[in-house]
């Protein structure tokens, strides 16, 4: 029973810091435009002061954890790639482009075809 407290204390405190997050956010943006008498630099710089907090706030939630814990493993997981290397990627490259440019013979070779035969049917052929 206590799991079902705690979990309910956690959902209201993050509901909250969502909350939060969206009023902080919301006046930042507010503030950027309000403020457009004073310096550009100065309102970039208290935007991305709010941008801050509001993703330091956010990631104090489960999902901002559960967030945290996707790019960390994701992070893991392109550690992990083998990438080609420089000869493999150039055969690769080559192997590509002589494939698009035989597919892209046999597709004017049978367009040619039906045209002919178009032009047969329909008489218009010379």
């Amino acid at each position: 029973m206590s799991t079902k407290t705690d979990s309910s204390v956690s959902s209201s405190l993050d509901i909250f810091k969502w909350f939060l997050v969206i009023l902080l956010l919301s006046a930042g943006i507010i503030g950027f435009y309000y403020f457009a008498e004073h310096s550009l630099l100065l309102r970039v710089i208290s935007l991305i002061a709010v941008i801050g907090v509001v993703t330091l706030i956010a990631a104090s939630t489960e999902k901002g954890h559960s967030t945290k814990n996707f790019l960390k493993e994701t992070h893991l997981e392109v550690r992990r790639v083998v990438w080609p290397t420089r000869k493999e990627t150039l055969h690769m490259t080559g192997v590509v482009l002589v494939m698009v440019v035989l597919v892209a013979f046999i597709i004017w070779g049978l367009d040619s075809i039906l045209l002919w035969l178009v032009k047969l049917f329909t008489g218009q052929g010379g």
